[in-house]
């Protein structure tokens, strides 16, 4: 750590003296406050990811493109493995927070505003974000690093070659694909969308399923949210098409832990978080069923 914080203290954006604090929390980067004379920063550090296709030249381009968009922080530096942007003074959102109606009204705009908005300020290449083909991928992986979840892959990739066929996309948009209740931050008068990783081209479904998953909205608060994202009534094809994708953002967090276990460095408990997920994963794919 010590070798990483004199490197990120020769960075030329400085002004006068710079104190950096470990910020806790992430799982897939290592985050510090930055603070120099002129003011505060995020620094995320950083490579490329293969075995979750993190990519971090996709990374700060949807970075810059939500900037522009008005959803995220702006970017100040970015190097090989280094991400600086403003620091927000705000609130991280829980999921128990996203869950209240007041605050879900506030975050559905945003999810527009990444979907229709952000293509408009993409630069370069860019990727897809397809989930299916994340959990093959994923599957192959855990395969090479002969994990412990092996018996449970061929019926996994039965359900979501099921689940890829009902969920079959209408519509592309741009999404972030990792709608995890920290990734909202409050600062009191808006609401900011951090951390894109994970972004990419995909169907809209993935972003709704994975919010209404990651933080435990109702079935009469997922309703309201599909019909005013639409801007229509909810049909059975739609609502069942959402289904589908809802289980297939569970299985894509549960495999991403899976493989997480394997290669991962954090400093996080990835075994009891792949049971977290299963477990709710099948608790989801049982109700599916039943629809």
């Amino acid at each position: 750590m010590s070798q990483d914080l004199n490197s990120l203290k020769k960075l030329p954006i400085w002004q006068g003296n710079v104190s950096f604090e470990q910020l806790g929390g992430g799982i897939t980067n290592v985050n510090y406050l930055a603070e120099d004379s002129q003011g505060k920063y995020v620094v995320r550090i950083g490579e490329d990811i293969p075995v979750h296709q993190v990519m971090r030249f996709n990374e700060l381009a949807a970075s810059q493109a939500g900037y522009a968009a008005g959803l995220s922080p702006r970017v100040v530096y970015h190097a090989i493995g280094i991400l600086v942007l403003d620091f927000i003074q705000s609130q991280t959102l829980t999921a128990e927070m996203v869950c209240d109606q007041a605050m879900l009204e506030r975050i559905l705009p945003l999810i527009k505003t990444c979907h229709r908005e952000m293509p408009k300020h993409l630069r370069g290449a860019m990727l897809m974000f397809w989930v299916f083909h994340v959990v093959r991928d994923y599957a192959a992986t855990l395969k090479d690093g002969q994990s412990q979840y092996l018996s449970l892959l061929p019926e996994l990739l039965q359900i979501a070659e099921n689940l890829e066929k009902i969920s079959n996309p209408s519509d592309i948009v741009f999404g972030h694909n990792d709608l995890l209740p920290a990734n909202f931050l409050d600062d009191g008068e808006r609401l900011w969308l951090i951390d894109w990783d994970y972004a990419g081209f995909n169907s809209p479904l993935f972003d709704l399923g994975g919010l209404a998953s990651n933080n435990g909205l109702s079935e009469i608060q997922e309703t309201w949210m599909l019909e005013n994202y639409f801007d229509k009534p909810l049909t059975d094809h739609l609502k069942h098409q959402y289904q589908a994708m809802k289980c297939a953002s569970l299985l894509r967090e549960t495999m991403w832990s899976m493989v997480s276990e394997i290669y991962s460095k954090i400093d996080f408990d990835f075994i009891a978080y792949s049971q977290e997920n299963l477990a709710a994963f099948n608790t989801a794919y049982n109700l599916f069923k039943q629809s």
